[in-house]
């Protein structure tokens, strides 16, 4: 598992345009071809799974399956009231002024404004996500860049070309989140021609920590799943 450039990495990016969707985008393509991955089984949720859309749409030939938990897609890219919190992410002082209150206010980190409406609980861990940024400046500059970078059209046009990735998808949607709704959950899986929808009933927007199980549940569900042959997956959905 790939700890990528978004604000809690360690280790400060030393070639700056990796820091947009497209560029972590082939970072990704690199990791599996510096792994010598072939057929891969992708999974992403929130931005990773903004990320994994684009990853298919650009290199769909490194990608066997995908799996998707609540995620960003189509123009909730990144839902109201992030859209807010990420204006105040484009100045490396901003982002450190606001991390350190996150980091020692936990009313202030699970409020609206920050993890309350992705998770029930693990204040520890949320709070350790703001760390590298509050210990190093090159952190934060690097999460100002790609804040920057980031614009809600990204995805947009990726949409319109996700019914080109035929190959297998599972979606493990939790059915409380109210960034990622159920609504944006079917919507998402309606695009693929080969997907299947888990509702996930009792997780908000990380259904990777909220009920991991599910999560394992939508791997084991894809990796059993049969390739649509391509040309007629293509002229069906057209």
């Amino acid at each position: 598992m790939p700890t990528l450039p978004l604000g809690s990495h360690t280790i400060p990016v030393d070639d700056t345009v990796t820091l947009s969707f497209a560029g972590l985008a082939t970072l990704i393509r690199d990791l599996m071809d510096a792994l010598d991955l072939k057929d891969a089984t992708l999974v992403g949720s929130d931005t990773g799974g903004g990320l994994c859309q684009v990853v298919v749409d650009y290199y769909p030939d490194h990608v066997g399956r995908l799996v998707l938990a609540n995620c960003d897609a189509f123009e909730k890219f990144p839902p109201f009231p992030f859209t807010m919190t990420l204006q105040l992410m484009r100045g490396p002082i901003s982002i450190k002024t606001m991390f350190t209150a996150m980091r020692l206010l936990r009313p202030l980190r699970h409020s609206p404004f920050g993890y309350d409406l992705l998770t029930n609980e693990h204040a520890d861990l949320t709070a350790a996500w703001f760390e590298p940024c509050r210990n190093d400046s090159r952190i934060c500059r690097d999460l100002a860049i790609l804040a920057r970078q980031i614009t809600a059209s990204d995805l947009v046009g990726v949409s319109t070309r996700l019914n080109r990735f035929t190959k297998p998808v599972v979606l493990a949607w939790g059915q409380r989140d109210r960034l990622f709704t159920p609504r944006l959950g079917r919507r998402l899986a309606d695009v693929f021609p080969n997907s299947t929808l888990i509702e996930v009933p009792n997780s908000r927007t990380f259904v990777p920590l909220d009920d991991p199980g599910s999560v394992i549940d939508a791997i084991t569900r894809v990796n059993a799943s049969p390739h649509l042959d391509v040309a007629a997956g293509a002229d069906a959905k057209a």
